[in-house]
């Protein structure tokens, strides 16, 4: 059976490995076939054949593809050339591709420029309440998700609308564009399909001094991130390491 490829974005060690167990865990995915690439710390090989990997996640991270590039680390502009370079090839071959929050944003933005930003939908660090669309009815990477369920998100950019060719498979109040899809195969979320209350914490901790809420308030959110129970979306990663794998 061939691997999966899975890309991190986060130059943070403990957020990184902490994502990386929950994309295993969470995607019922052992470790022999996952092929990690932290971006941060390593290139893309010159040689890497898509063809070789069952599919591609990619994770989140802390930065914005809509912020200006003379604003952004030089780590992070690496990270996000990197990837923007290879959504050609996985758009063009609809190569499998599940992108989790920061995801969706390197899709938006490599089809249609400018259809990311920061002017509406983004949303505090918690659980936001999801609802499948007609679209993603039958759309088998939501085969068993309930057609409303609770997701832990947070992210200050967000699509401002559909590209050409993307279908909205999942919304919500805040934020229209929770998951879609581009031809048959290349999906991405808005929300966090690997992220439990735990995985939350951890996060918090990491980023508190990001700007995604004052510093202050961790310890509340921490403690409102464990009064859900988030299972949903983690069925989501499950589908599409089942239905690709």
């Amino acid at each position: 059976m061939k691997p999966f490829l899975i890309l991190q974005l986060r130059p943070e060690t403990p957020a990184s490995d902490n994502e990386f167990e929950a994309f295993l865990a969470k995607g019922a995915l052992s470790a022999d076939r996952a092929h990690r690439i932290r971006l941060d710390c390593e290139d893309l090989p010159s040689d890497l054949d898509l063809s070789r990997y069952a599919g591609v996640i990619v994770g989140g991270g802390p930065g914005c593809v809509s912020d200006a590039p003379e604003t952004k680390h030089p780590v992070e502009k690496r990270i996000e050339d990197a990837i923007l370079g290879l959504m050609p090839e996985i758009t063009a071959r609809d190569h499998p591709f599940l992108g989790c929050c920061y995801g969706i944003g390197i899709l938006g933005h490599h089809l249609a420029p400018g259809s990311v930003s920061k002017e509406n939908f983004g949303e505090p660090v918690g659980a936001t309440s999801c609802h499948i669309t007609e679209n993603g009815n039958n759309d088998p990477l939501l085969d068993g998700v309930p057609r409303d369920f609770r997701a832990f998100v947070g992210h200050k950019e967000a699509l401002q609308f559909l590209p050409e060719g993307v279908r909205q498979l999942v919304t919500s109040g805040p934020c229209p564009h929770q998951m879609v899809r581009y031809g048959q195969n290349v999906y991405a979320t808005q929300f966090h399909p690997e992220l439990d209350s735990d995985g939350l914490e951890t996060r918090i901790n990491i980023y508190k001094h990001r700007g995604y809420f004052p510093p202050e308030e961790a310890d509340a959110l921490i403690a409102k991130g464990h009064a859900e129970t988030i299972e949903a979306p983690a069925r989501i990663l499950r589908n599409f390491v089942a239905h690709y794998g």
